[in-house]
């Protein structure tokens, strides 16, 4: 299992039941292919960099998750059957590893560069 983070970018004409049931539906697609959601946050209303399907404005929904892979592939054919899914992206998150700290080496005494023969 992976971990992974997804934004979905949704219409914004949809109320917030619709976009409650839409996330729920999501949720419910990861948890019963064996994944875990880990956070969820609704960013909210918010103007697109530029128009998408004549749309300004999208609502934004961030989705913390573990999962199998073949779960992914699953969640991108479900968001292409939604008509109010504007975008999308989901990308595996790397948790950082603790690791101990490096030992510097003390750099060793400079030695004196050895005289050039003069040429002649």
């Amino acid at each position: 299992m992976h971990i992974y983070e997804s934004v979905i970018v949704v219409h914004p004409r949809l109320s917030d039941s619709e976009i409650g049931e839409f996330v729920e539906k999501t949720k419910k697609m990861i948890s019963t292919d064996g994944g875990e959601i880990l956070g969820e946050d609704k960013w909210g209303r918010r103007k697109l960099a530029y128009p998408v399907r004549k749309n300004r404005e999208g609502y934004y929904v961030y989705l913390k998750f573990n999962a199998q892979g073949s779960v992914i592939k699953k969640m991108n054919e479900f968001y292409r059957l939604q008509e109010d899914v504007l975008r999308t992206l989901t990308v595996h998150a790397y948790e950082a590893k603790k690791q101990a700290p490096r030992k510097v080496k003390p750099k060793a005494a400079a030695k004196p560069a050895a005289p050039t023969p003069a040429v002649s």
